[in-house]
C-alpha cells in the first residue's frame, strides 16, 4: 500500500473516531445554531476545568441519543476562547449547562450522567402534561423511572390539580393524561378519575384511590409521589445524594463491603417489612463502605467493622449510629427508637486536652462549653478539615495569629478539626465549608462571620476592631512583623464541601 494512500485512510480513521454529536459553538454561530431550536442544551466550559472533563463523556453519549430519538442539540462553548459570550449568559464557574428555548435560556437543574440528562430533555421535549392514547400507553408509561398517568373522560375529569402540580415538577417527573373511552388495563382497575404511578422498580406501580382523586390537590398529591418515586432501598452515590436530600427525610445508611452482596441483600429482605412501615418517615440505603469510609467516619462509624447501620439528620447536621450488633433485629429496633424520638443524637468529639499551653486553644466538642460559656473573653475559632487546601495555606498564619494573643488574658485564638468534632447542637450555626472563621465578642452569645482577607494584617485588624475586651496588641507592631508568606492567602474563597463525599 502506497504512504500517501495509508495517510488518507488513517485521516479517514481518525476523523470518524473523533467525530462527536455535540457541536462547538462561537460567537459567530451560537445565534444561527441555537436561537430557532425550540430546545436545546449548551454547555458552558472550561479545557483546564476537572468537572468538565468527567461530565464530556456522559455530554457525548446524550447528545447522540437525544439527537437521533428527539432532534434536540446538544452544543458547548469554550469559556477561555469565547470569553464574551460566556459573560453575556452570566457563567461564573464551570461547566455552567442552560437550556435554551427559541434562544431563551433557563438554568439546567438535572443531573450529570448520560441516561440523567436524556431523561430530563426528553421531559423538557414535552408539555407539563401530555396526552397519552391507546397506541401510545405502553410506550410512555416506559419513558422514565417513574411516570405518572390521570385517566378520565368526558364524565369524569381528571383533576386540574394534576395539571396544576405537572406544571411545577415537569423537571422530575413524567406526566401524562388518557382521555378515552377505550381504557387500557390499569392496575387494580380504580375507578374514574383515576391516577396511577408507575416505576421502574419495587413493585412497579402505586394507585391513588378513588377517594383521594376526588378530593386531589397539588399538596396531595406532591406527598403521594414523594411517598412513592424512590425505592424502597437504593444504593445511595453522589449521583442521588441529590434526590434524597431534596426528599427532606432522614436517611438511614447501612454502609456494606461492595463485594459481600449476599449479606447486604439477605439483610434486605429481612428489613423490608419494616422499611415499608417507616418509608414515609426515613429514606432507607445501602453504601459502599470503601469507597465512602470517610463519610462513615464523619457520621460517627469507627470505619473498619462493616456491615454497620447509621441514621442521619441532613439539616441538623446529627447522627445515630448502631452501637449494637449489626442485625436485622438491633437495626429495626434502633428504627423504631429512633422514630419514637427515644434516641439522642451522637456528638462526635477528640478527647478534651489536658492542657492549652499552645498558641492556638484547641477545641473540642466536649470541650465546647468550657470555653464558650466564659462570655469574658473574645474568641476567633477555625473550624477546619485537614485535607481542605485553604486550610492547609491557613494554618501557619493562624498559628502566628494565636503567638500574637498568647500572653492576652482576654482574647483566644481556637481550632477546631470538623472532621473529628462535631458542632454542638447548642451552637448557633452549622459548619458547611472549610475552612469557616467565627468570632464570638466579649459579652455575647452571638458568632460573627469572618469573609475577610487571611494574611496576619487582615485578621488582627478585625480583632482589634472587633473584640470587645481589653487590653490592646498594637496593629502596627503586629504588621511590621508580618511574613511574605501570610499575602499568599490573601483574597482565598472557602472549599464548600456539602455532605462530605457525597
Amino acid at each position: 500500500m502506497r504512504y500517501s494512500t495509508l495517510l488518507s485512510l488513517l485521516a479517514t480513521f481518525t476523523a470518524g473516531a473523533l467525530a462527536s454529536d455535540v457541536i462547538d459553538l462561537t460567537g459567530g454561530t451560537f445565534k444561527s445554531e441555537v436561537n430557532g431550536e425550540d430546545l436545546a442544551l449548551v454547555e458552558f466550559f472550561a479545557p483546564w476545568c476537572g468537572h468538565c472533563k468527567n461530565l464530556a463523556p456522559h455530554y457525548e453519549e446524550a447528545a447522540t441519543e437525544l439527537k437521533s430519538k428527539l432532534g434536540v442539540k446538544l452544543a458547548k462553548v469554550d469559556c477561555t476562547e469565547e470569553a464574551e459570550l460566556c459573560k453575556e449568559f452570566g457563567v461564573n464557574g464551570y461547566p455552567t449547562l442552560k437550556v435554551f428555548r427559541n434562544g431563551v435560556p433557563t438554568d439546567y437543574a438535572g443531573p450529570r450522567k448520560a441516561d440523567g440528562i436524556i431523561s430530563y430533555m426528553v421531559k423538557q421535549s414535552l408539555p407539563a402534561v401530555s396526552e397519552v392514547t391507546p397506541s401510545s400507553h405502553d410506550e410512555f408509561i416506559k419513558q422514565d423511572k417513574v411516570v405518572l398517568v390521570a385517566y378520565g373522560d368526558e364524565s369524569h375529569p381528571v383533576p386540574a390539580a394534576f395539571a396544576e402540580y405537572a406544571n411545577s415538577a415537569r423537571d422530575t417527573y413524567l406526566f401524562g393524561q388518557y382521555l378515552d373511552s377505550s381504557l387500557p388495563s390499569i392496575p387494580e382497575s380504580p375507578s374514574l378519575p383515576a391516577i396511577v404511578l408507575y416505576k421502574q422498580f419495587d413493585e412497579g406501580h402505586n394507585v391513588l384511590s378513588t377517594s383521594e382523586v376526588s378530593s386531589l390537590t397539588a399538596d396531595s398529591l406532591a406527598e403521594f409521589i414523594k411517598s412513592n418515586s424512590m425505592p424502597l432501598v437504593d444504593e445511595i452515590s453522589p449521583e442521588n445524594f441529590g434526590d434524597y436530600a431534596e426528599r427532606g427525610l432522614p436517611i438511614a445508611y447501612v454502609f456494606a463491603e461492595p463485594d459481600d452482596t449476599a449479606t447486604r441483600e439477605q439483610f434486605i429482605e429481612e428489613i423490608k417489612p419494616i422499611v415499608k412501615e417507616f418509608k414515609d418517615k426515613v429514606s432507607f440505603v445501602t453504601i459502599d463502605a470503601v469507597r465512602f469510609v470517610d463519610h462513615g467516619k464523619g457520621l460517627a462509624l469507627p470505619g473498619e467493622d462493616w456491615p454497620a447501620f447509621v441514621i442521619q439528620e441532613l439539616a441538623e447536621q446529627s447522627k445515630y449510629p448502631l452501637d449494637t450488633k449489626f442485625s436485622a433485629k438491633n437495626v429495626e429496633a434502633h428504627l423504631r427508637a429512633y422514630v419514637d424520638g427515644k434516641l439522642s443524637p451522637k456528638i462526635k468529639s477528640e478527647p478534651i486536652p489536658k492542657t492549652q499551653d499552645q498558641p492556638v486553644y484547641h477545641l473540642t466538642a466536649d470541650g465546647w462549653d468550657a470555653l464558650f460559656g466564659d462570655d469574658s473573653k473574645d474568641v476567633f475559632a477555625e473550624f477546619f478539615a485537614p485535607w481542605c487546601g485553604h486550610c492547609k495555606k491557613l494554618a501557619p498564619v493562624w498559628e502566628e495569629l494565636g503567638e500574637k494573643y498568647q500572653n492576652s488574658k482576654n482574647v483566644v485564638i481556637a481550632q477546631m478539626d470538623a472532621t473529628l468534632n462535631d458542632i454542638p447542637p447548642t451552637a448557633p450555626f452549622k459548619v458547611a465549608g472549610f475552612p469557616t472563621l467565627k468570632f464570638r465578642p466579649a459579652g455575647s452569645s452571638d458568632f460573627e462571620d469572618y469573609m475577610g482577607g487571611r494574611t496576619l494584617e487582615d485578621l488582627i485588624e478585625f480583632v482589634e476592631a472587633n473584640k470587645k475586651s481589653e487590653g490592646p496588641l498594637s496593629t502596627e507592631e503586629a504588621v511590621e512583623e508580618r511574613s511574605d508568606e501570610d499575602s499568599a492567602v490573601a483574597g482565598e474563597e472557602e472549599e464548600v464541601v456539602e455532605h462530605d463525599e457525597l
